[in-house]
């Protein structure tokens, strides 16, 4: 009989997005969501599941957290935005 594939939990993610940017630290925020599932499914996780929000979400909630840096540049108020250029 063969067993079903996990279904990822939010920390299987991240820990996937974290793998992510040692091995590609200059990737761009569009290929980031592919790459992430990519690396949960060499982990043998069910992947169908797993949307491009919800990616987003947890990566937002890490910088937001401090458990990750902003690499990519895309979260507003976290290294992505120049103050001194915003304000008037």
């Amino acid at each position: 009989m063969v067993r079903k594939k996990p279904y990822p939990h939010n920390n299987d993610i991240l820990n996937a997005m974290l793998r992510v940017f040692s091995k590609e630290p200059f990737i761009k925020p569009i290929d980031f969501p592919d790459k992430v599932r990519e690396e949960l499914e060499k982990e043998g996780f069910y992947v169908g599941l797993v949307t491009t929000r919800r990616i987003w979400r947890i990566y937002e909630e890490a910088v937001r957290r401090g458990l990750i840096y902003d690499y990519l540049g895309v979260v507003i108020g976290y290294g992505s935005d120049f103050p001194e250029l915003t304000e008037e």
